[in-house]
Order: C-alpha cells, then structure tokens, then sequence
C-alpha cells in the first residue's frame, strides 16, 4: 500500500494547490464586490477604474509568468540526467516548455498591441 502513497500525493498536490488558489480568488472577489455594494449603498459615486481592471497589465503579467515558465520547464528538462529503460534520455522532453512559452509571447505581443491601439485612437 505504500507504493501508492507518494503517487497519489503527488497527483493530487497541483489540484489541491489550484482549489486553494480558486477559493482564494473567489473569497476576494466576494470582498471587492461586498465593498463596492457597500459604497453604492452609501451614495458614492463608483468610477470605472474600480469596476474594471485594465486589461494590458493583465495580459502583460500573464505573458511574463507564462514565458518565465516555459523558460523554467525548458531549463528543467534539460539540466535532468535521468533515462528511460528504452534509452530515451528526459532530457529530450524540452519541447513541453515550448508551448507556455508561446503562449506567453502571444500574451505579451497582445498586451503590446493593445498599448499601441490605444495611443493612436
């Protein structure tokens, strides 16, 4: 029965960690919107910049995690010395860093193109 421990901890420990980091979001999002609701009760007056968060430097973050990522999964897999059975080195499995990679660029050329359109118009 040991056996099965440490796989089903290390399966489950990404899910646990990205219900916490759910829960989290949602208890802070049901605190903003408490506060706001709170503040339109009082007759206060709510701009749009506490309604919506701009969009540039969430895209702009979004593509600096993504890319710093998929630099670290590159990196990780191929600094790894072990092998398969078959011969197969892991170090042959960079290419999974790859795609966090490119999405993080398409993220970040996004957020650039955004901050480009918005200075012309």
């Amino acid at each position: 029965m040991d056996f099965l421990l440490i796989p089903v901890v290390v399966m489950l420990a990404p899910v646990l960690i990205v219900l916490i980091v759910l829960r989290y979001r949602y208890l802070q999002a049901q605190a903003r919107y408490t506060a706001l609701l709170a503040l339109a009760d009082k007759g206060v007056d709510l701009g749009a910049q506490l309604l919506e968060p701009p969009a540039a430097d969430v895209q702009r973050r979004h593509g600096l995690v993504l890319v710093g990522g998929g630099l670290g999964l590159m990196a990780m897999f191929l600094a790894l010395p072990g092998g398969s059975d078959s011969g197969l080195a892991v170090s042959r499995l960079w290419g999974i860093g790859l795609l966090p990679l490119a999405t993080g660029l398409g993220y970040l050329a996004s957020a650039y193109l955004d901050r480009r359109d918005g200075m012309r118009g």
